[in-house]
């Protein structure tokens, strides 16, 4: 009997979402994915009320001041929610309780330290900040009270990395809904009473710093139901014969972090440093609304890096490759339709929502998703090369695209703006995410055949 549309529609999804595997990564990504979901839904809504009250230029000024706070701390931080989920994750898998909790403990002091180290950069630069991104020296101390929320973040990438590795999404989940109704409402206040930008960096920072405390209460309370109380005097002491490659691990991860600040992060600060803040307003809502192509994609690498490190663990390279191609096809899919939905009705959405002051937003909004769409497709291209024990080869990709890059900031931004600029990231992703694709096909092939 020839088979029906709807049992052709029925042997395509048991294929894609058949296995546990699988569906551990769906359902772990759709928790992330819905507190994804309705954090954007909220965040536009928070941006229409922001960008109506500030305008194109003060709009384009407190995205510096955001940017700024957050490239200082990438700066500083050693991603330790990868170092966390890697090494917790494979000493779980051995049994060993003791050596993780000791990893754990390890990343959440070295991650504090960080923490202090990056607002004291904050504070001493906070006024070149002001005067070369900002164009205004008067606006220092915003960039120092914003960079507070640094010290209350002084946990939660290693609190981040153990919920994920102890299966605990709903929680992040909770905390990322949570965090953004408080600050859409804090928001709704200051646009009620007509405030200012001094208002909403405020308000900005009561979001981040609530969210960020939630995680780590949240991951010390995990630690201790599954370590036991005394779990914090694990001595790291343990971890001395794997300290090399902790540190190789942790310095590479740095290494990929800072050197993004050129390749991606830092991109609202190279607009307004080289064009203005002008600039620098259109480009932020461009880069806001192509996070819609992202939103579904997003969660993804969070909720698949710890099943790709426990596979690899396990040496179980089949069920690599099967997470990462059925991953691709589901990134792919939906990149596709939202892409789509953008292209044709992004002009209208930006003049409804956000005023036709913005317009000029839109062609910055098609270039980014050229290079969106391939980086969705591939989202696992750096997390998988991490769960092979290899952070410094996207560290290497990134350090050429990074010399590339700057060469074309200095040369294109200037004359195109932030069209310019929107070129360069798309060219960025293309060129990165095909290199980590291929050395990661590669590895695979290795292993695999050592096995034979």
């Amino acid at each position: 009997m020839p088979e029906t549309p709807t049992n052709n529609l029925g042997g395509l999804f048991n294929r894609l979402f058949g296995d546990e595997l699988i569906q551990r990564v769906v359902k772990n990504s759709g928790y992330l994915f819905s507190a994804a979901g309705v954090s954007a839904a909220l965040s536009m809504v928070q941006s229409i009320f922001v960008t109506r009250l500030l305008g194109v230029a003060d709009f384009g000024i407190l995205g510096t001041i955001t940017m700024f706070t957050s490239v200082v701390n990438k700066f500083a931080s050693f991603r330790m929610s990868e170092l966390v989920i890697k090494y917790v994750g494979q000493y779980s898998v051995e049994g060993d309780d003791t050596q993780a909790a000791a990893v754990f403990k390890t990343a959440s002091i070295l991650e504090t330290i960080t923490s202090f180290f990056a607002f004291a950069l904050i504070w001493l630069l906070a006024p070149l900040g002001a005067q070369y991104f900002a164009k205004d020296i008067n606006s220092t101390n915003w960039f120092i009270l914003y960079g507070l929320i640094v010290l209350a973040n002084f946990m939660v990438e290693s609190s981040t990395g153990l919920l994920q590795i102890f299966d605990h999404y709903k929680i992040i989940a909770g905390t990322t809904i949570g965090q953004s109704i408080l600050t859409l409402g804090l928001v709704g206040l200051v646009y009620l009473n007509q405030g200012g930008l001094y208002e909403i960096v405020l308000v900005y920072m009561a979001g981040k710093m609530a969210g960020a405390i939630a995680l780590a209460v949240a991951a010390l309370v995990i630690a201790t139901q599954h370590w036991g109380l005394n779990w914090w005097r694990a001595p790291v002491t343990l971890l001395r014969d794997r300290s090399k490659e902790l540190l190789r691990f942790a310095f590479s991860t740095n290494v990929s972090a800072t050197i993004n600040l050129v390749n991606k992060d830092g991109e609202l600060l190279w607009v307004s440093a080289l064009t203005g803040p002008t600039g620098a307003g259109y480009y932020k809502l461009a880069l806001s609304l192509a996070n819609l192509i992202q939103l579904p994609v997003s969660p993804l690498p969070q909720a698949t890096y710890p099943e790709l490190s426990k596979e690899v663990a396990a040496r179980n390279w089949g069920n690599v490759r099967h997470v990462l191609r059925r991953g691709s096809i589901m990134a792919f899919t939906y990149s596709a339709l939202a892409g789509l939905f953008l292209l044709i009705f992004g002009k209208p959405l930006i003049a409804f929502f956000y005023t036709p002051e913005f317009l000029p937003s839109y062609p910055a909004l098609l270039i980014l998703m050229v290079g969106l769409l391939f980086a969705n497709t591939y989202y696992w291209n750096r997390i998988s090369l991490l769960s092979l024990g290899l952070a410094d080869y996207p560290a290497k990709v990134n350090s050429i695209a990074a010399v590339l890059k700057l060469v074309g900031i200095f040369t294109i931004v200037p004359v195109y703006g932030y069209l310019g600029s929107a070129a360069l990231l798309s060219g960025f992703y293309l060129f990165s995410v095909t290199f980590n694709v291929r050395k990661t096909f590669a590895e695979l092939k290795i292993r695999a055949s050592e096995m034979l």
